[in-house]
């Protein structure tokens, strides 16, 4: 072990050693259980570089935060667990790298359960190597062990015989139901973070609907002749276009759907009937382009509004009304490709059609983007799951994002505000 156990401080480390560490970091770090994250690499380097520093002084939740995810010197750590989210997650991915067929002669990093600071631990030559053992189904949890004391064989006299094996017969019995009733119980409460969100979606009978924003365009196309696609011909046409920046969360959430076999279909808002959202649930891709999207948050306590002149559009909380909402300037938008933007993401039983409802609606065409990534991202879900346990796992939620875009790309959503009822 190259971590003292009592103090959490690191050992003495030869340049070697550090290069061992680093080396097996990038690997843990190029497996598919790491590699199709943001969080996980960046959490892993900070922490492991600087454990091998002699730095584990940073190594606390709240400087975490701040480090890494960019939270604000003030955050609240009791309201935004995403340091403890992140470890917890890392800690389950690191045993599952392990317990993998081919890992079992590596250099191992773990991340022990109560502290940030990671452990290093030399494979033993001299040890007989214990069979691998078998991976974990990356669909089911794994169910607890139950823990009994081996028996002692005893001699039993033979007219006893029958009285001791239904004791045993019946001991077995009761320890089996306690099993099942225990994984029962681990399965129910330990549901991942793709079904605390889409559960209720992936639950229903119907298909899923899918309200997307769409432009009429009264303009001509020009069509080839098939005899001669060299000759083309500009007819009138009443075109109607779907906002390129909308395809983004779209795709994302149709393959959501589309890997637990549930049918969606796809209508422009301005085809899209109240016939249409009584028949099942219904997403609803972006916000001022989107009448049924303004038209079902507006009720809600987090929902869109503008001024007059369409210059500012903003996200305001009808709980605060003077507090400062959540604006994006149109003229520095359309000026600049770098400036904040918000979203709403939300999931409720809309009281006009009895069904559910999936917002997923930037202020701008940044913050649709960043919802439909949050609402795709275990990460982001579980961290949306914790705070609606900390709320009483409400029916309904709503949540305001943010997003800083840089060059026109949207960054890494950050949860503003949620609201659980």
């Amino acid at each position: 072990m190259l971590v003292d156990s009592a103090t959490g401080n690191p050992a003495d480390l030869s340049e070697e050693e550090k290069t061992a560490i680093h080396l097996q970091m990038e690997r843990l770090l190029a497996n598919p259980y790491f590699s199709h994250s943001r969080r996980f690499p960046s959490f892993l380097r900070f922490v492991v570089k600087h454990t091998i520093s002699k730095q584990t002084d940073l190594l606390k939740e709240r400087t975490l935060g701040i480090e890494i995810f960019g939270k604000n010197a003030d955050y609240d750590t009791a309201s935004d667990p995403i340091v403890r989210v992140t470890a917890a997650e890392i800690r389950k991915r690191i045993a599952q790298y392990y317990q993998d067929p081919g890992h079992e002669n590596e250099l191992r990093i773990s991340l022990p359960i109560g502290s940030y600071i990671p452990q290093f631990h030399w494979p033993s030559s001299t040890k007989e190597e214990a069979p691998p053992a078998e991976p974990p189904s990356p669909a089911l949890p794994e169910a607890p062990v139950i823990a009994t004391q081996e028996a002692l064989p005893v001699e039993v006299p033979v007219h006893h015989h029958g009285r001791h094996w239904k004791t045993a017969f019946f001991s077995g019995l009761a320890l089996a139901v306690v099993g099942i009733a225990l994984v029962l119980f681990w399965n129910s409460t330990h549901r991942s973070a793709y079904d605390y969100f889409w559960g209720p979606v992936l639950s229903s009978s119907d298909p899923v609907l899918f309200c997307v924003a769409d432009q009429n365009q009264y303009s001509a196309i020009a069509l080839r002749d098939a005899a001669d696609p060299s000759r083309q011909i500009i007819l009138p046409d009443n075109l109607t276009a779907l906002v390129m920046d909308d395809l983004n969360p779209i795709v994302r959430m149709a393959g959501v759907l589309q890997s637990n076999g549930k049918k969606y279909s796809l209508k422009g808002e301005g085809a899209t009937t109240l016939l249409d959202l009584q028949s099942g649930p219904t997403v609803f891709i972006g916000a001022f382009d989107n009448a049924w999207t303004l038209r079902l948050t507006k009720p809600l306590r987090y929902h869109f509004a503008n001024n007059t002149d369409m210059t500012e559009f903003r996200i305001v909380d009808s709980h605060s009304p003077t507090q400062a909402s959540w604006v994006v300037s149109r003229t520095q938008q359309m000026a600049t490709n770098n400036y904040r933007d918000y979203a709403i993401v939300a999931r409720f039983t809309d009281t006009n059609t009895g069904r559910i409802a999936i917002i997923a609606a930037g202020v701008g065409r940044g913050g649709t983007i960043a919802a439909g990534e949050f609402l795709t991202s275990p990460e982001d879900l579980a961290l949306l799951e914790h705070a609606a346990q900390a709320a009483g796992n409400k029916k309904n939620l709503e949540v305001v994002l943010s997003t800083q875009i840089i060059d026109g790309e949207p960054g890494t959503p950050k949860i503003e505000a949620s609201y659980f009822w």
